[in-house]
């Protein structure tokens, strides 16, 4: 058992390290030369390494502005961290984490090869973050022991599926019709942008052509756009935590390390985009070796960002109105008396923005911001809702910051506020549920196949 739980969070847990393997598979059944194979590897886990850096670097900066708001604005609550409140689940629930996520990866193989659902669902740290969430959830609502481990290995395979046929709604206008599937447990949310941007805007009405004054031109640069706008936000912050922002700047005079560390969060995006770019050109190529022999016409599902370089501004955009959406649920749930949801900045900024690329793509910028801003409110609402699910987890204060976490946990712990008497039945339910669940995204894909050899748009 220790070692299961030591080669998940080792390898399993590590994006890089398992689409690189996914990606030397890929190239061995191809029978490439070794040269290629060893470059193609290398390249694909040099592309998540890129994406992991430039994760951190952006990270850095959103964590130097978290204090600089609470300070300035009295802004106290619940802070929204999947990492932060998967490290604390870990403590009490790993082994039963572990072999969820290894028994979660073998469903998801088995349900892509026996289904119309052809994904496999490479974003390894959120399938170890659904696997700590089931874990909590399954163990507060009733069950334990192999029942526990049983479940949750199939609901986890579903979702592994289930999310990226759920986003396919979508993602060919996202990508252009490119053979990659969004592999992130913030679907709820995107699927949601795009569903409203299609209503309250027009697709070529999209928002990275959106003609600026001739003054503000250098706005077309998606990069210097995210630096002055961070610039921005950073003044406002340590205007408004006055003396403290002097104490949180250090050594530093406190307009520089606004300057520096608005301009690290724009060095973030920068590495994150270069990142994607070189796992698009490796992966794509490498998986289809996956495809033709574990799971016929398998794609591959990666992590969020993967859309960013397709509308990079709309990134910036949905992250800002995601944020707004947050910032006025918050002030909605204190008067609720509802536990109080703290805006995070990392889910509003990769999810938010996300919702951003998914609004614009479907209804350009009024879709951007209109989506975005609905996922903020969705994520806000959603991580109050979840508390009471996660049993002693709820006591933290963090939680699961995404839409899928959310509904997954909510949906589960209703299961078990009527049938958790009854571990028997309790997992009968759950397990009916995501089987229905499932059967619902078969025929949906099945529609929208019968759809595009028709031309009819769905």
């Amino acid at each position: 058992m220790a070692i299961i739980g030591q080669f998940v969070k080792d390898v399993l847990s590590q994006p890089a390290i398992l689409v690189g393997l996914v990606a030397l598979l890929g190239l061995i059944i191809q029978r490439k030369p070794v040269g290629d194979v060893i470059a193609g590897t290398v390249k694909t886990i040099l592309g998540f390494v890129i994406l992991g850096a430039g994760a951190t670097t952006l990270v850095g900066s959103l964590d130097k502005l978290s204090p600089l708001l609470e300070a300035g604005f009295g802004v106290r609550g619940v802070v929204p961290n999947n990492e932060a409140i998967v490290a604390i689940a870990q403590s009490a629930l790993g082994r039963e984490t572990a072999l969820i996520m290894v028994f979660g990866l073998v469903a998801n193989l088995v349900i892509a090869r026996l289904t119309p659902l052809k994904y496999v669902f490479l974003t390894g740290h959120h399938t170890f973050f659904m696997a700590a969430l089931l874990s909590a959830v399954l163990g507060t609502a009733g069950l334990s022991g192999a029942l526990l481990v049983l479940v949750g290995s199939l609901v986890l395979g579903v979702l592994m599926v289930l999310m990226p046929a759920m986003a396919d709604a979508y993602m060919p206008r996202v990508t252009g019709g490119q053979p990659i599937a969004l592999g992130h447990f913030g679907t709820l949310g995107y699927w949601l942008a795009g569903a409203i941007g299609s209503k309250v805007g027009k697709a070529e009405d999209s928002i990275e052509k959106y003609r600026l004054p001739a003054s503000l031109s250098f706005f077309r640069d998606s990069l210097v756009a995210t630096a002055v706008v961070m610039l921005a936000v950073f003044v406002v912050a340590v205007l408004a935590a006055g003396d403290q922002a002097v104490e949180l700047a250090g050594d530093q005079n406190v307009w520089a390390f606004a300057l520096m560390q608005a301009l690290t969060f724009t060095a973030g995006v920068a590495i994150i985009l270069q990142g994607v770019r070189l796992i698009i050109a490796e992966i794509v190529p490498a998986f289809q070796g996956i495809a033709a022999r574990v799971v016929p016409e398998a794609r591959p599902a990666l992590d969020c960002p993967i859309t960013f370089p397709y509308a990079p501004t709309a990134v910036l955009v949905g992250f800002i109105a995601s944020f707004v959406g947050g910032l006025i649920s918050m002030v909605v749930l204190a008067a609720a008396g509802l536990p109080v949801i703290v805006p995070g900045l990392v889910p509003h900024f990769f999810v938010g923005g996300t919702a951003g690329v998914f609004g614009n793509a479907t209804g350009g910028r009024r879709g951007c911001v209109v989506g975005a801003f609905v996922n903020g409110i969705l994520i806000t609402i959603g991580a109050a809702l979840l508390l009471p699910t996660l049993g002693a987890l709820g006591f933290a204060n963090t939680t699961f910051g995404d839409s899928d976490f959310q509904w997954v946990g909510i949906l589960i712990g209703s299961a078990g506020k009527v049938f958790g008497q009854s571990p028997i039945a309790l997992a009968a339910a759950v397990v009916i549920a995501f089987v229905f669940l499932l059967g619902l995204g078969i025929a949906s894909t099945q529609r929208r196949k019968a759809a595009s050899h028709t031309g009819v748009s769905m």
